[in-house]
């Protein structure tokens, strides 16, 4: 049985509070169920601007679309992540990844690891983080962590959700597979020396591929995870066919694969329908998130709870 589709968004004006504000309650007014920062240098601290959301929303949900692990201690992070979950009466969803841009790693001159190493210390931390929100405390003594904690603040909710983006296969089945609730396919690849992301994974064929990954190695448990798209291109309306072929230059696809892929959603209203519903009959990809919330909205209202 397929999942009800359920809609987000990443982005907003985190830097001013009442423009914030504002766009929370838009969200939440649209039929959106979550709202995503993003954690980068250049970017705002991924927890704090999302207290003011809470505040102007009821049931809107939210998190970072993902922490850069590398940036963060496992147990101060279970620190922040269940004292806003507390303050925001059990809305946290709580994306993490491995973090990957060289950039920002030498600007803090926090050592950017292999992508191999990245992949085991996201898993351990994922261990670490999951231990401490569901009980309180823990104890690991691992490769990249050595935690002997009796008590740390609880979250509201039971269970904190994780979303856990990524492409390689590495991280779908030894992270993703036991700890992802929701796993977010992102299309992306991204440079060995810089990091820099490009859209080498856009085809379905690949998504279809990362998805059985998933399937085979977490077993009885895929079942629970739920499967999300980060989308990177949205246009809806009767114009937007027009605009394809300078969104698949944009992203550098083909025009056929931003046709097919999961990551760029044009077309007119019908079109986008047609093909998300397509996109969770193949892949199962019942959670979208987009960065246009107003111009997505007509897809928001039709296809939301369905």
């Amino acid at each position: 049985m397929s999942r009800p589709f359920r809609f987000a968004v990443q982005g907003g004006p985190f830097t001013d509070r009442d423009a914030l504000a504002a766009h929370a309650r838009m969200l939440e007014d649209l039929g959106y169920q979550e709202l995503f920062t993003a954690d980068h240098l250049e970017a705002v601290d991924p927890f704090l601007p999302l207290l003011i959301a809470a505040e102007h929303t009821t049931m809107l949900r939210m998190g970072p679309l993902v922490l850069n692990n590398g940036f963060h201690h496992p147990a101060m992070l279970a620190r922040a992540a269940a004292t806003f979950d507390a303050l925001t009466g059990g809305r946290l969803v709580l994306g993490l990844g491995t973090g990957y841009m060289r950039a920002e790693h030498d600007a803090t001159g926090i050592a950017l690891q292999t992508a191999g190493a990245r992949v085991d210390r996201l898993g351990e931390t994922l261990g670490a983080v999951r231990t401490l929100l569901d009980t309180g405390s823990c104890r690991v003594h691992g490769e990249f962590h050595d935690l002997a904690i009796d008590q740390i603040v609880r979250p509201v909710q039971p269970s904190v959700p994780f979303l856990i983006g990524g492409h390689g296969r590495r991280i779908i089945t030894t992270v993703a597979a036991p700890f992802a609730d929701i796993f977010q396919f992102t299309g992306l690849t991204h440079d060995p020396a810089t990091g820099v992301p490009a859209p080498g994974g856009f085809a379905r064929a690949d998504v279809r591929c990362r998805r059985d990954w998933l399937r085979a190695a977490a077993g009885e448990r895929f079942d629970t995870i739920e499967l999300s798209a980060l989308v990177q291109a949205t246009r809806i309306g009767a114009d937007a066919p027009a605009e394809r072929d300078a969104i698949a230059e944009r992203l550098g696809s083909p025009p056929d694969v931003i046709d097919e892929t999961p990551f760029a959603l044009v077309g007119t209203e019908d079109d986008v329908v047609e093909k998300l519903l397509a996109l969770r009959e193949d892949l199962g990809i019942s959670h979208v998130v987009v960065r246009d919330p107003r111009g997505f909205a007509p897809i928001v209202d039709r296809l939301s709870g369905t």
